[in-house]
C-alpha cells in the first residue's frame, strides 16, 4: 500500500526530539523555530508532559463522553483561570478545523442564520464549513462550496459596516485570526477587532476568535484578540494546547446555552487528551511561557528588522514573519539543509516562525547568527554568479 501522496516532503526522520532541538536518524541536530505548525508549545518531550501522560496511560487511556470524565472539569478550571475567561463554557474536539466547525455550526443554532463572514487570506481548516470559509479555491472541493459564506477584504472597516448595513440580519457570525497564520503572519488591527465586535452585537451574529495558530500564549496573552480590548463569543483552540497531542475546543460566552445532542464528539475530551492539556497548561503557568513568548518575540523581531534583505518583519509574540526579497527566495530551503533550521512558510515569499513558547534568548541568538550567515552565503553567490 502507498501513502497518498498529499504532502511536499522534506527528506528527513526525526527520531529524537527535546526543548527546541530535533535529532535524526544519523544523529544531526536541528533547531526548531516552527514547531511543527505552531504546535509545540512548551518545548518537546518536557518531562511533565510526558510524565503527566504516562501516568494516565497507566490509569485510563479512554473512555466516552458516556461517563463522567473529572479531568475534563479539571481542564475547565485551569483554563477558565489562565485564560481569564473562567465565566466561558468549554466544548473539547480533536481539531482546530473541527472547532472551527463547531464555533461557526452553534452561531447558526443560535440565532437561526445561514451567512459567514470571513476574509481575504483566511484559513479556518479544510472541513467541510471550516475550509469553506477559508480563502484558498485549490482546496476548496465542489461540495464544499456554499453561497452562505461571503469573503471581505481583512481589515476593511469599510467593507464590513456595508456588507452588515445591506445583509446584517442574515449573518450568523463573523471568523477571524487574531493573526493570520497560513495567510502569512498578517495582524488584524484593534480597530478592525473592535468594529466586529460593535457589529456583532448591533445585530446578534456571532463574533468567533479563531485562535488556533495564534492562541493559547503565543503572542504574550493568552488570546491574540484580547490585545484589542473585546471579547468573542466563541474562541477556538487547538495546535498548541497538547504541544503535540491532538486536542481542540471551544470557549463558549455563558449567553449560548446548551442543550443535549447539540453538538458531539467521539474523541474530543479523552483522558490522554485532557492530561496532555492540563500539562501544557500547568507548564505555561510554571514556567511565565507567556511572559518568556513576548519578550523572546521581542528581542527576535527587533533583531529581525536589523538583517539586510528582510522586508516588513512584523508579529506578536513568538509568531513571526517576514518578507524576503526575490534573490532569498530559497532562504527557508537553505536554512533547512545548510543550517539545520526549521522555519515555515506563507506564499510567495515570506518565512514564518512559530517556535516553542519555550524559546530561549540563546536559542533565538542561534538562529539570528544561521540566518546572517546563510544570507551572507547567499548574497555572496548571487554576486559572484552575476560578475561571472
Amino acid at each position: 500500500m502507498k501513502l497518498f501522496d498529499v504532502y511536499p516532503i522534506n527528506e528527513i526522520t526525526i527520531t529524537r526530539a527535546k526543548g527546541s532541538y530535533l535529532w535524526n536518524d544519523a544523529g544531526q541536530q536541528y533547531l526548531d523555530m516552527y514547531g511543527g505548525h505552531a504546535v509545540i508549545s512548551i518545548g518537546h518531550t518536557h518531562p511533565h508532559f510526558v510524565s503527566r501522560i504516562t501516568h494516565q496511560l497507566n490509569q485510563v487511556a479512554f473512555y466516552s463522553n458516556s461517563i463522567k470524565i473529572p479531568l475534563q472539569q479539571e481542564l475547565a478550571d485551569k483554563l477558565g483561570k489562565i485564560s481569564g475567561k473562567d465565566d466561558f463554557q468549554l466544548f473539547l474536539c480533536n481539531s482546530g478545523a473541527e472547532a472551527n466547525e463547531n464555533a461557526m455550526k452553534l452561531a447558526s443554532f443560535y440565532n437561526g442564520r445561514k451567512k459567514i463572514i470571513a476574509f481575504s487570506k483566511s484559513f479556518h481548516g479544510r472541513t467541510s464549513l471550516a475550509v469553506a470559509t477559508t480563502d484558498n479555491p485549490a482546496i476548496v472541493a465542489p461540495v464544499n462550496q456554499t453561497e452562505n459564506v461571503v469573503f471581505l477584504p481583512f481589515n476593511d472597516e469599510t467593507a464590513l459596516e456595508k456588507y452588515f448595513a445591506d445583509h446584517g440580519e442574515e449573518v450568523a457570525a463573523v471568523i477571524i485570526e487574531g493573526i493570520q497564520g497560513v495567510g502569512g503572519i498578517n495582524i488584524a488591527n484593534d480597530s478592525f477587532l473592535q468594529k466586529i465586535r460593535s457589529l456583532c452585537t448591533a445585530y446578534n451574529a456571532i463574533f468567533i476568535a479563531d485562535s488556533v495558530q495564534c492562541g493559547y500564549g503565543r503572542t504574550g496573552t493568552f488570546f491574540s484578540h484580547d490585545q484589542a480590548g473585546v471579547n468573542a463569543d466563541i474562541y477556538s483552540m487547538a495546535k498548541g494546547m497538547g504541544n503535540g497531542f491532538p486536542v481542540a475546543g471551544i470557549l463558549i460566552a455563558p449567553f449560548l446555552k446548551p442543550k443535549h445532542g447539540m453538538l458531539g464528539t467521539t474523541f474530543g475530551g479523552n483522558h490522554l487528551a485532557c492530561a496532555a492539556a492540563l500539562a501544557v497548561l500547568e507548564v505555561i503557568e510554571e514556567e511565565n511561557l507567556m511572559e518568556n513568548a513576548k519578550s523572546t518575540g521581542e528581542f527576535l523581531i527587533s533583531s529581525l528588522k536589523k538583517i539586510d534583505g528582510l522586508k516588513n518583519v512584523r508579529g506578536k509574540g513568538l509568531m513571526i514573519g517576514f518578507d524576503l526579497e526575490t534573490n532569498l527566495k530559497d532562504l527557508r530551503k537553505n536554512l533547512l539543509n545548510n543550517q539545520q533550521v526549521f522555519t515555515g512558510e506563507a506564499k510567495p515569499n515570506i518565512i514564518r516562525l512559530l517556535p516553542s513558547l519555550a524559546l530561549r534568548k540563546k536559542e533565538a541568538e542561534e538562529f539570528l547568527e544561521s540566518l546572517q550567515e546563510e544570507i551572507q552565503n547567499m548574497v555572496s553567490s548571487s554576486n559572484l554568479v552575476h560578475q561571472a
